[in-house]
């Protein structure tokens, strides 16, 4: 695109996109923060064991966990390694795919998760939902699934190539 045809920001969407940039970044060190603090984990293994723990089935292949939380395969196999060492999941092989394995969430990461929800929900609440308004909320459910979509127009949403 040449510099001519360049649709530059107006000063006012610039203050915005650095004010959504400086969320993108604080929020998930925060959410980090909070749930070490107050867990011993951090958001990439509370996440997991949230699937784990909501799901209606006994276990889960890794690519269904995978896709559920929108990550690449390989953050979370190495992820699932260290959740196996701490004694929150198990694998074992695939009953209809012995190339594959199950993860299961073990009794020690049910307790984990159980324990870490109630402060986590509270840090949520507190700082996004507390902090904005019933209009504030509707605006956000709003334009928040356009940005997205607008992402994967561009087929720049995780989980594209």
């Amino acid at each position: 695109m040449k510099s001519e045809e360049t649709r530059w920001l107006t000063d006012s969407e610039q203050d915005l996109w650095r004010t959504i940039r400086e969320f993108l970044w604080q929020f998930p060190s925060g959410m980090d923060r909070q749930l070490l603090r107050d867990s011993n984990m951090l958001s990439g293994e509370y996440s997991v064991l949230a699937v784990l723990s909501e799901t209606t089935e006994p276990s889960l292949r890794p690519a269904d966990v995978a896709t559920a939380l929108r990550w690449d395969r390989s953050r979370l196999s190495h992820l699932l390694r260290r959740m196996e060492a701490k004694g929150l999941v198990s694998r074992c092989s695939d009953e209809t795919d012995r190339r594959g394995h199950q993860i299961t969430l073990t009794a020690q990461g049910r307790k984990t998760i159980e324990e870490a929800a109630p402060t986590h929900v509270s840090f949520v609440r507190e700082t996004i939902f507390d902090s904005l308004s019933p209009s504030e909320r509707t605006a956000l459910e709003s334009a928040l699934p356009k940005i997205l979509a607008s992402l994967e127009k561009q087929g720049l949403k995780d989980g594209q190539c």
